[in-house]
């Protein structure tokens, strides 16, 4: 049975459809919007384990982006031939796992983005690509949309097509390929990893970081010393400054000029920005948003002030985005929603109990610390730098994380 309905009445058209089947018809249709991290996290939870001791669940997945992108790796994807697959090592199509992987009637693969929610009539208008725009019938919702990078067409998140996104990718690396200097722009995680990602590639590059900060990383007890790495590696570091404009017109030559709001400006031949995220919310009520756009949950994941709607990973940000974070939330609402088919207590996220971070600087080495206690370059390597954890990318997919 789909839970799909056209919301065209012609072809040509796009329209309200004025009748259709009630929630109340319907038995424990669980649609998830979102197939990145969290999305993929949850539905896999309940195809894997919820259907066991509930047979009848469908879980219905959509999303507009056709395949899984692992984003932690994005910062060496933009260096040709640094993964071992190259692309492939971050992208891995979701329909052909998830629907040969289960039971059709537990489950359902919808891509198109979705672009309005409903939580009084318990569906979620879905703007597909060959059938236009549908509605999506629910139980039991989970948000998972994650958030776009603040500025379009850099690829540190999935935050359009399959298409654009492989195109956004391989743009920026013909950019870095071809520039003598390089700024980075923005001192977070993202940002400093991306500026060793490149400096160890392209050792000859100026690779300049640019950051409004007194300090790399949001002042974290690692900062001083990936600061030093980083300048041992030849990056040169802007601190207490950001661009107030980009001039990418002016000259003929394509050189960029930037200027700061310190008063002081400079030219480059690429610059890339990896300062801010916007949630991916635009197309939910503004009153189950928080005054920055975020999704309003609990303690126990669910949305404020409707029933049966979770939320998960970076639309939440609670109580900051990050990999263990998103990991937690799924957890939590994967058992939750078993919860609620039972009428039970809803119980309220575990998040990790230590702080655990790990900073790449390259391939061959990282910064790190469990809780405040730093970790060896080795390790750090040994965990995240040698390979960026790609080789989850199928696992996410396949569901095996679970």
């Amino acid at each position: 049975m789909s839970f799909l309905h056209s919301c065209a009445t012609h072809p040509n058209t796009r329209a309200t459809v004025a009748n259709y089947p009630s929630v109340s018809d319907l038995d424990q249709v669980v649609v998830v919007v979102g197939g990145s991290l969290g999305g993929l996290a949850v539905t896999h939870r309940l195809l894997k384990h919820a259907r066991r001791r509930h047979p009848k669940i469908k879980v219905v997945l959509v999303t507009r982006n056709s395949h899984f992108y692992w984003n932690i790796a994005s910062v060496r994807a933009i260096i040709p031939g640094a993964l071992r697959r190259g692309t492939d090592d971050v992208l891995r199509a979701i329909e052909p796992e998830l629907v040969h992987r289960y039971p059709s009637d537990n489950v359902q693969y919808v891509a198109g983005r979705a672009i309005r929610l409903d939580p009084a009539a318990k569906t979620v208008s879905v703007d597909t690509p060959t059938y236009g725009i549908r509605l999506v019938h629910y139980t039991h919702l989970v948000l998972a949309t994650g958030a776009d990078a603040a500025v379009a067409g850099m690829p540190w998140k999935a935050s359009s097509t399959y298409e654009a996104l492989l195109g956004d990718i391989r743009e920026t690396a013909d950019l870095v390929q071809r520039a003598g200097h390089v700024t980075v722009a923005g001192g977070g995680p993202t940002g400093v990893e991306l500026a060793a990602e490149i400096k160890a590639a392209y050792p000859a590059k100026t690779v300049l970081l640019l950051h409004l900060g007194a300090q790399l990383l949001g002042g974290d007890s690692t900062a001083p010393l990936v600061e030093r790495e980083l300048r041992a590696m030849g990056v040169e570091l802007h601190k207490g400054a950001k661009a107030t404009s980009v001039d990418r017109e002016s000259r003929p030559d394509g050189t960029i000029v930037v200027t700061l709001s310190d008063g002081g400006s400079f030219e480059t031949d690429a610059y890339l920005s990896t300062s801010g995220q916007v949630p991916n919310t635009r197309w939910m009520p503004k009153n189950l948003l928080t005054d920055k756009g975020y999704v309003d949950v609990d303690d126990c994941m669910r949305v404020k002030g409707v029933d049966n709607i979770w939320a998960v990973g970076d639309v939440v940000s609670k109580p900051k985005a990050g990999l263990l974070n998103t990991e937690a939330h799924a957890a939590c609402v994967a058992k939750n929603i078993e919860l609620s088919f039972s009428n039970k207590d809803q119980e309220p996220v575990k998040l990790p109990t230590t702080d655990v971070f790990l900073c790449t600087l390259g391939p061959d080495r990282g910064v790190g610390r469990y809780g405040s206690i730093p970790l060896p370059s080795f390790v750090v390597w040994a965990l995240k730098s040698r390979s960026l954890a790609t080789e989850r990318t199928s696992k996410y997919v396949k569901g095996s994380m679970w």
